[in-house]
């Protein structure tokens, strides 16, 4: 008797997870992944469009407002393009399995300026472009690597010898003889800061922030940039973390020479707020002058430490994706955006 019970047992609790397992494979089925919609956009559409309205010889859009749509002149950008074309294999066309072209070089470059330009979602140019938000987005990926790699040594480089001469020069006909440029940073929101960084990241504004710390001269040329640290931090912590006298510290900096009221000096400098320590790369303006030397002086430099704040400005009123805040999670990705908006802001 109790062994024909226990057999009853067993195959009652044999059918039952023979059903769960039943019940499992159907759900399964039930509610297997669906593919992503396939959506024909016609692509080739899309090229010729945007081939009529800007690069034909007689395009529907004159220079004008290419420059100002593609916040450069057209030379520059097909520069760009050809050499993002010859050089990286992912702006290169190519023909799929059934011998159709891609997108086009000129198709994915102007997807990524307008997103840099206009601060768009990654889905505002697809009616126009014909491209789908994620190959939107990985155009901009691609695009400002790209720029960083092939651009970057160029227009983001230290100032050579003759660079100085000339930064000099232009420092000593503002009344500032050896200045070699402006420092100051800059602070853009974080939207999309992760949560267990947001301390870390917000500051007195309530909001979570990346600096940005540049040097930049009167012709609005950004000579120095450093991104990435946590808004929290002044601009004396920025500093101490800053590369900015790598050169110096490591003996690898210019010559310089110039006299000032018969005093030989031998290191350039820069004109800072009154935040930045009392070192001799800095000079500060004066807090209460007295005198008509004091004042003239203070003024001076005043006016002209607005340069880095123009600069500042232009950056962003030329790429909005940097006067917005930032969407991005990934810090990285952040910091890759914002270094090639700096060097086509340079270019």
């Amino acid at each position: 008797m109790p062994s024909s019970s226990n057999d009853e047992v067993y195959e009652v609790f044999e059918e039952m997870v023979d059903q769960q397992i039943d019940d499992f494979i159907d759900s399964v089925i039930a509610n297997d992944l669906k593919r992503r919609v396939y959506i024909e956009r016609d692509r080739e559409q899309g090229h010729n469009q945007l081939w009529h309205d800007y690069f034909s010889e007689n395009p529907t859009y004159p220079p004008e407002m290419f420059r100002r749509r593609f916040r450069m002149n057209k030379p520059l950008f097909l520069r760009i393009v050809e050499r993002l074309n010859n050089e990286v294999p992912y702006f290169q066309q190519r023909r799929n399995g059934h011998g159709r072209c891609g997108l086009s070089a000129l198709q994915k470059c102007t997807s990524a300026i307008r997103m840099l330009a206009y601060g768009q979602a990654r889905d505002a140019n697809d009616e126009y472009l014909r491209l789908a938000a994620s190959t939107a987005f990985l155009c901009l990926e691609n695009f400002t690597e790209a720029i960083i790699q092939l651009f970057g040594d160029e227009y983001l480089r230290r100032p050579t010898p003759e660079d100085l001469q000339r930064l000099r020069d232009a420092g000593e006909a503002r009344g500032f003889p050896g200045m070699i440029g402006i420092i100051d940073c800059m602070h853009w929101e974080w939207k999309n800061c992760p949560t267990s960084w947001k301390g870390q990241y917000t500051r007195c504004s309530g909001k979570p922030t990346i600096v940005l710390e540049a040097v930049a001269s009167q012709d609005l040329w950004i000579w120095h940039s450093f991104f990435g640290l946590p808004g929290t931090l002044n601009d004396i912590n920025v500093l101490d973390r800053s590369p900015v006298f790598d050169d110096i510290l490591q003996g690898r900096a210019p010559k310089v020479k110039f006299k000032v009221n018969n005093h030989t000096y031998r290191m350039a400098y820069y004109l800072t707020d009154e935040i930045y320590p009392n070192w001799a790369t800095f000079i500060q303006s004066i807090k209460l002058p007295q005198g008509p030397k004091a004042e003239l002086f203070a003024e001076r430099q005043e006016s002209t430490r607005k340069d880095v704040e123009r600069a500042f400005g232009v950056l962003q009123s030329r790429f909005a994706i940097v006067k917005n805040t930032a969407l991005l999670w990934d810090k990285e990705k952040i910091g890759k955006i914002m270094r090639t908006c700096v060097i086509l802001h340079n270019i």
